[in-house]
């Protein structure tokens, strides 16, 4: 039987030494802060801006949530990235999304303070993440790396195959699995005889985005899979292809009328020695990590300026 790979339980690891983190400086007199800027009333991201929010509160973060009408400009919210760059209380701004499509998204994460970018997706902590240098990661790929170490998984000197060129998780993955020294390739939805080069990976890290994308036979006996995808599935026949006889999961969904489903088709993972869920797998580490990067900012900005 593969081993399952306990997001929940390694967040809550992390989280419980961040809280120790947080009390230390709050001695020193400095309370990590973190704004989170909300654009419009999508349900799924408001929800999952409250977590953080939520998760910052029972950490000793301090947290400030700013929303926005989905009306907002682009010249709004830079002047509003401007003022939050200003305010010495807070360490980490975090720009939940996907913005309105007549925002200019790039040009809103370009003007966030390198230093206050805890999403690590600003382009100077991209270059130092490509170089080798400190720098604020992004959380997704951060977490990938912690949930591979705290789980016992051998990363040096192994094949990893990230499935999945993304910004925020494909390239930083691939990045911060070079750095610990393991031999990386890096594929796409255009790669040629894709199974043939995923069947090679030791650990293999699914971010393509797309429902069940990678089968059985596009694993390696005992490989490690690390499942990034969390796509929703509400049509009735796509349930079925995917998990028709499982009792539990034709209850949620029939509840529900949704259920989640990440980027591996769910019997390939008895192909696998060790392997993330969907969900409990990546997803909880991405809040964790985001804690620790907004503690981590405060160090590197006021620690040193105290």
């Amino acid at each position: 039987m593969p081993k399952v790979l306990d997001g929940v339980a390694i967040a809550a690891a992390i989280q419980q030494e961040v809280a120790g983190e947080v009390r230390a400086l709050t001695a020193k007199g400095i309370q990590p802060g973190l704004a989170a800027v909300m654009v419009g009333n999508m349900a799924a991201s408001l929800i999952y801006v409250r977590n953080k929010v939520q998760t910052c509160a029972s950490l000793g973060i301090y947290s400030d949530l700013i929303t926005r009408p989905a009306a907002v400009t682009t010249a709004e919210l830079l002047e509003l990235v401007a003022s939050l760059n200003a305010r010495d209380e807070i360490d980490g701004i975090l720009i939940q999304l996907p913005l309105p499509a007549h925002v200019d998204t790039k040009t809103v994460l370009d003007a966030v303070y390198p230093g206050k970018d805890v999403d690590g997706l600003h382009p100077l902590n991209a270059g130092c993440l490509m170089a080798g240098r400190p720098a604020l990661a992004p959380c997704t790929p951060a977490g990938i790396i912690e949930i591979l170490k705290r789980s016992g998984i051998p990363i040096r000197g192994q094949h990893a195959v990230v499935v999945g060129r993304s910004d925020i998780v494909g390239k930083p993955a691939a990045m911060l699995l070079l750095h610990q020294n393991a031999t990386v390739t890096i594929c796409h939805s255009k790669t040629q005889n894709l199974g043939e080069i995923t069947r090679e990976a030791d650990i293999l890290v699914a971010a393509i985005g797309r429902p069940g994308y990678i089968t059985a036979k596009m694993i390696k006996p005992g490989a490690t899979v690390i499942d990034v995808g969390m796509n929703r599935i509400t049509d009735p026949t796509e349930f079925a292809r995917f998990f028709a006889g499982d009792a539990k999961r034709e209850a949620a969904f029939a509840k529900r009328g949704s259920i989640l489903i990440g980027d591996v088709h769910p019997q390939a993972f008895e192909q696998a020695g060790a392997y993330t869920p969907v969900p409990g797998g990546v997803g909880p580490l991405t809040i964790a990590m985001l804690m620790a990067n907004t503690v981590r900012a405060a160090k590197m900005r006021r620690e040193k300026n105290s």
